[in-house]
């Protein structure tokens, strides 16, 4: 499942639709759907309808996975993620974005080529290449809340220091000019410490 036709510079990768996404319509429409926006009001100062109308939502796989033995929903297969990134290009080459958002390890293995901790990536932006398109990236860690990770230090702190970068990045500063919050930012706040362009990928 993935958003509805917004065109936009922004795009946001998640994982997979849960399980009831697809009954609701749209994506992230459950409890981590719900912390999610609540980041991207802190960072954008914009409610969770206007965000939705201003950026795409994709994801690496486009059905849910179903429940894994544990518990949880299922991390898709290898295969599965294979099948579904011709629809990812292909939105990548409609859109053409300035920023790409992924989110959880999941997307951020797709976009950045990381397979390491969060604690490694998360609170830089990264220029990357994906899908044949260069864009920057500020990854950010799934809002589920079977997750401790953004709960926890340095992983809360790191969180914060995304989201300070994603309210600077200049297509969030286009796409949300008229947000409260980032009147109140200002466009000449300098960077916080250790929340700058500490990294970039090729």
């Amino acid at each position: 499942m993935h958003g509805p036709p917004v065109v936009s510079r922004i795009l946001l990768v998640g994982q997979a639709p849960g399980p009831r996404e697809a009954s609701f319509g749209r994506p992230f429409a459950w409890t981590a759907g719900r912390t999610l926006f609540r980041w991207l009001e802190e960072a954008t100062g914009a409610d969770e309808a206007t965000v939705r109308a201003r950026l795409y939502i994709s994801a690496v796989a486009r059905c849910f996975p179903g429940k894994a033995p544990g518990g949880g929903d299922r991390r898709p297969a290898p295969d599965e993620i294979s099948r579904c990134h011709g629809w990812v290009s292909a939105e990548v080459a409609l859109l053409r974005p300035r920023l790409i958002l992924p989110v959880g390890t999941l997307a951020i293995a797709e976009v950045l080529g990381h397979q390491g901790k969060l604690v490694e990536v998360v609170g830089q932006t990264f220029r990357v290449t994906f899908a044949g398109h260069r864009a920057d990236a500020i990854p950010l860690p799934h809002p589920s809340g079977a997750s401790t990770w953004h709960h926890m230090q340095p992983g809360k702190a790191l969180l914060s220091d995304a989201l300070a970068l994603l309210g600077r990045h200049p297509a969030v500063r286009a796409a949300f000019r008229h947000s409260t919050l980032l009147k109140k930012r200002g466009t000449s706040e300098g960077p916080k410490a250790g929340t700058s362009l500490k990294g970039k990928r090729g």
